[in-house]
């Protein structure tokens, strides 16, 4: 239940939310809505708070939270199929290796026929399944060989991917297309990011190299090195590793760049390219594109439609241009 414009009571840290309450809802960052207090007046007597432990031993999973942290993440040895899929759908998400035919639907589809339960075994389908084998994908309701041969096509493009694209694909904690971005342009290659992920123990050089980058710190790095460092999960993805051409990280020359060491922020819509185009083009100068307004900020780039995010980079005076503005701006026009 929602409510916007009653008097609320806050709620201190915020953690305490329960079945029945009323809460007051915002737009964090102008677009996701986040609960921002709980009108106590309006809670019920017997109200209980919520026993997430308990809940999950009836459901017989393990699980665990760590200090400070607000979500309860599985800790169990089993692989738990739910998770599966959606680490799946992640690797297959646009962001990632965006493989034209194999959504979510077909994921979850192959994953319980047991034919994709790991990454790599999507770049393995077509020698398992494929023309001549004794099961085929041709053969399943809803698949001809055509589009089989369509899918298994679509997979092959997609065994070349950048090193960005890789890393974020791998659904490794904390670490989303921004910090996927700053660990592959630190690293450069495939190569050199799995050495130094493996050799990253607390106290030696390549952890004291991996937490000085600017945007990575203790937290993020302990979530980046673990895969690395767990037997089973390194050899997983050195499999996935083996059936790809893992695109290098180009040196960026930034000596002629209006833009290198700017922060930029992109609001509005933008009606010559699209989002992921302009961030892009952004970093490949040496900007640093960020998702929200600060005084750190040094650009707006504002299209139709720009919000709250105008109006704060007006009180803070930051420069403000449009897309057009902007292209001339990188364009040297």
């Amino acid at each position: 239940m929602l409510v916007v414009t009653a008097k609320v009571v806050k709620l201190g840290d915020g953690k305490d939310i329960r079945i029945g309450d009323w809460v007051q809802v915002y737009r964090a960052g102008d677009v996701i809505p986040k609960i921002a207090d709980v009108d106590l007046s309006r809670r019920g007597l017997g109200s209980q708070p919520f026993d997430f432990a308990s809940k999950l031993k009836l459901e017989a999973i393990e699980g665990s939270r760590e200090e400070g942290d607000a979500v309860w993440r599985y800790s169990g040895s089993e692989p738990l199929p739910d998770l599966a899929i959606e680490g799946l759908r992640h690797f297959v998400s646009r962001q990632a290796f965006d493989i034209d035919g194999l959504g979510a639907k077909q994921i979850e589809q192959f994953y319980h026929r047991g034919w994709i339960c790991a990454p790599v075994e999507i770049f393995t389908l077509k020698q398992r399944f494929g023309t001549g084998q004794l099961q085929q994908l041709s053969n399943l309701e809803g698949w001809g060989e055509k589009s089989a041969e369509n899918l298994f096509d679509s997979i092959d493009e997609k065994r070349s991917i950048s090193l960005p694209r890789l890393i974020f694909a791998l659904g490794i904690r904390h670490v989303g297309e921004g910090a996927a971005r700053l660990l592959a342009t630190s690293f450069m290659t495939w190569n050199i990011f799995e050495d130094a992920m493996c050799a990253a123990l607390p106290g030696s050089t390549s952890w004291d190299s991996l937490v000085d980058i600017d945007g990575i710190g203790a937290v993020m790095a302990r979530s980046v090195v673990a895969p690395f460092q767990e037997p089973g999960r390194l050899l997983e993805i050195r499999a996935l590793v083996a059936q790809l051409d893992v695109i290098p990280v180009q040196p960026i020359e930034t000596s002629s760049s209006p833009v290198a060491g700017k922060t930029v922020v992109f609001t509005g819509t933008l009606e010559k390219m699209t989002r992921a185009e302009a961030k892009a083009r952004a970093e490949s100068l040496g900007a640093k594109v960020s998702g929200s307004v600060s005084a750190k900020t040094d650009i707006l780039i504002a299209g139709p439609g720009a919000g709250s995010k105008a109006k704060k980079a007006t009180d803070f005076g930051t420069f403000i241009l449009d897309e057009d503005g902007w292209i001339s701006l990188i364009e040297g026009l």
